[in-house]
């Protein structure tokens, strides 16, 4: 088992890419093998059918919904407002509602797959509050992000634990994104007690709480924690344990991040067209070498500098490697500022393991990080992830994350001792 003192930083240097590694293990999969993406609870579950008019059901419906429907190798791909590594969508969603008129308070799983509240726990004078803000209650929503973490390990083994982190963040993004459409104030979580709510919602080993959102009214009063435990469901149709990251995701759940006060983005940008970029977001995989605006790149790096609305704090520092963008030198840069100039569109393409769409971008951005808590810091590079995917969208602008990389040479690349947990391309 990891040693607690060494909390995330073990797991990320257990997981690093090399070139050397993934030429030994290039990590092929039998797609036909692939365990199911949606979790559904049994039929007698009473359920609510979103009804899109009503405004709250409108909040809670966009924060996970399936916006596109393909089929590869005869196997059909229902994509989603948030993006996921490999399109495995580990992360589910509960939403606790208390005080809202026409609804049972209780907690419900979001059940993506046919647009529907499954009520799972009826509230009394208990519920999510006493776990995630003790002493106080929320006449609104909480919203649970959890991973179920064998679909993504199914495929990328003990890094897995990493995209579940950033799927996660990706999923928050796509909370913050449905409430700013619905006018909403909301609240992200990530110091609670994870490992007692993992355990009081039933996930065993198989799924586990990564953050909480708060949309509603806080109120002075007293919950107690969860008077049943809730009955096990699986995330999957068939589940293969890894050691490496149940332990690495409970040494992190329990290391406290970097308190800072509470401050909420201000966007401006025009709903209805934010709305149909929510609703139209894809990853792209081949981009053409094209030239962007330096005014919207630059537009870009504003709106990542907007705050993240929670009293948990992770810093994160950006790096840009400019290939194409008019008017701006070729180079390396952070924020608008050149570190070293140069073409490296080859070299940023092989330091991605060879992927063709991070050498022909016009900009590949990397995330680092000097972080306490692991799981929080990925999160947030998540969130950011998410943040550049609707932005640069709404700009007309393609996108695609980046999980995968040559850790150590990524990073003696930036020229920084800091860990490297992200890249995202954007380009034509």
């Amino acid at each position: 088992m990891l040693e607690k003192d060494n909390l995330g930083k073990t797991y990320h240097d257990a997981t690093k890419h090399s070139y050397l590694s993934v030429q030994i293990d290039p990590n092929y999969v039998d797609a036909s093998t692939q365990p199911v993406a949606f979790k559904v609870y049994p039929k007698f579950y009473r359920r609510v059918q979103l009804n899109l008019n009503n405004p709250v059901h409108s909040f809670i419906w966009l924060t996970s919904a399936v916006t596109f429907e393909k089929v590869y190798q005869d196997v059909p791909d229902k994509l989603r407002v948030n993006p996921s590594a490999g399109a495995l969508y580990p992360t589910e969603v509960y939403v606790q509602i208390r005080g809202i008129p026409g609804t049972v308070d209780g907690i419900y799983h979001l059940e993506v797959e046919n647009n529907c509240l499954t009520l799972i726990y009826e509230l009394i004078d208990d519920g999510l509050e006493s776990y995630i803000i003790p002493g106080r209650s929320i006449k609104g929503c909480i919203f649970l992000i959890s991973c179920v973490y064998y679909r993504s390990s199914w495929k990328y083994q003990d890094r897995s634990l990493r995209y579940c982190f950033l799927d996660s963040g990706h999923h928050l993004g796509a909370v913050a994104a449905s409430a700013y459409l619905h006018s909403k104030d909301i609240q992200l979580i990530f110091d609670f007690d994870k490992l007692a709510l993992n355990t009081d919602l039933g996930f065993e080993n198989k799924e586990f709480v990564t953050a909480a959102v708060i949309s509603g009214e806080e109120q002075e009063r007293q919950i107690r924690r969860l008077r049943l435990k809730i009955p096990f469901v699986c995330g999957t149709d068939y589940f293969e344990a890894n050691q490496l990251i149940e332990n690495s995701y409970q040494v992190t759940a329990v290391q406290r991040s970097h308190p800072q006060l509470l401050e909420q983005p201000q966007f401006n940008f025009d709903k209805d067209k934010f709305h149909q970029t929510v609703w139209n977001r894809r990853s792209v995989r081949r981009f053409r070498k094209q030239l962007i605006s330096q005014e919207d790149y630059l537009y870009i790096l504003q709106q990542l500098e907007q705050p993240i609305p929670s009293e948990n704090f992770e810093e994160i520092e950006i790096y840009s490697v400019v290939h194409r963008v008019e008017g701006m030198s070729p180079g390396l840069y952070k924020g608008t500022h050149l570190l070293k100039s140069g073409n490296f569109s080859e070299k940023t393409g092989y330091l991605c393991v060879n992927q063709a769409f991070a050498r022909d971008c016009a900009v590949t951005f990397f995330f680092v990080s000097d972080y306490i808590n692991y799981q929080t810091a990925m999160q947030f590079a998540g969130f950011l992830g998410q943040k550049i995917y609707l932005v640069s969208n709404y700009l007309n602008i393609d996108c695609s994350g980046i999980g995968a990389y040559y850790d150590d040479e990524t990073q003696e690349f930036l020229e920084t001792t800091k860990d490297v947990l992200y890249g995202i391309a954007i380009g034509k």
